[in-house]
């Protein structure tokens, strides 16, 4: 099994619904972002896929949710913006694009992280 990784970051405001805590009044975060890919062969070049294309996609769907209050935003007008759905979000939109994706991990703080990945 082949795996590969890249990074990207995004930065954001949100605040949770249904929950009671700090994180129910506005706050945001610089968001760290890893999507992986996996694959059991490579490609005719020795590639499972070439980073270069894997952080440009990453970076479009990035720039949907950067510098935004997410829950505002269409994906999050009814669902709650945590770490996990946000982690949900970014598979889901990559998916159709990067077929070998495998696992998001999103970090909102150096010690918190989520992550979303489909049943194989």
């Amino acid at each position: 099994m082949y795996k590969i990784a890249v990074q990207g970051n995004f930065s954001s405001a949100h605040n949770l619904r249904n929950y009671h805590g700090q994180c129910e009044k506005l706050h945001g975060h610089n968001w760290k972002v890893e999507v992986q890919c996996r694959a059991d062969a490579l490609d005719s070049s020795g590639m499972l896929l070439d980073f270069r294309i894997l952080k440009e996609k990453l970076n479009q769907v990035l720039k949907e949710i950067d510098h935004c209050y997410l829950n505002e935003q269409k994906a999050f007008l009814s669902v709650n913006p945590t770490a996990e759905n946000i982690a949900g979000f970014i598979y889901k939109q990559l998916k159709t694009g990067v077929p070998l994706l495998s696992r998001v991990i999103i970090w909102e703080s150096e010690n918190s992280r989520a992550e979303y990945c489909e049943s194989i």
